[in-house]
């Protein structure tokens, strides 16, 4: 079976094949990847994938309302006793950016609804032969950081926007010799 380069072994072939490029207009799943795309910043998303889970349960199954009510006592103990990565930043970035969209709500209603905005709410279909064809970012994956940025999102650059853009659906960047290609 023709998978895209990256997926070749576990974790990430069970990702792959089940979710990645898989179009999501959930809240809460557009704002669980937007943090473990954050979290994944310089590290490798294995790694991630194999601490989802500990994510998951420090915060809250990414429960935008509860993420931001959690203070720093909280997410000192997240850090020590959790299963994230522990990189304070990174963490504190979850709860900083659950407080935003909750400060944000009048103009940003709906996470997902507002990302897909910049897509044009349909998802866009590439058309990449080799794994070393697929950019790292794009110009919509630029744009949607600096409108992130400006309302104040942290670790938000259009490179982890990108890959999360990927892994909404919000681009089908699957191979096109990969079994999943046309499913998604």
């Amino acid at each position: 079976m023709n998978r895209c380069d990256w997926a070749k072994e576990s974790p990430e072939t069970e990702y792959h094949d089940h979710e990645w490029g898989v179009p999501t207009r959930s809240e809460r799943e557009m704002f669980e990847h937007l943090c473990l795309e954050a979290a994944q910043c310089g590290l490798s998303w294995r790694l991630v994938l194999l601490r989802r889970n500990a994510y998951r349960e420090a915060f809250y199954n990414f429960d935008i309302e509860r993420v931001a009510a959690i203070g720093e006592r909280e997410l000192e103990h997240i850090l020590a006793e959790s299963g994230i990565v522990k990189n304070r930043p990174k963490a504190w970035a979850v709860v900083h950016n659950a407080r935003v969209l909750l400060e944000h709500r009048a103009d940003i209603p709906c996470l997902a609804r507002w990302m897909w905005g910049f897509v044009g709410d349909e998802p866009r279909v590439n058309h990449w032969k080799r794994g070393c064809d697929v950019p790292a970012s794009t110009d919509t994956s630029l744009e949607l950081s600096r409108a992130m940025k400006r309302l104040g999102f942290k670790f938000v650059g259009p490179t982890t926007l990108y890959a999360h853009m990927q892994a909404c659906g919000m681009v089908n960047d699957h191979l096109v010799s990969c079994f999943r290609y046309l499913e998604v």
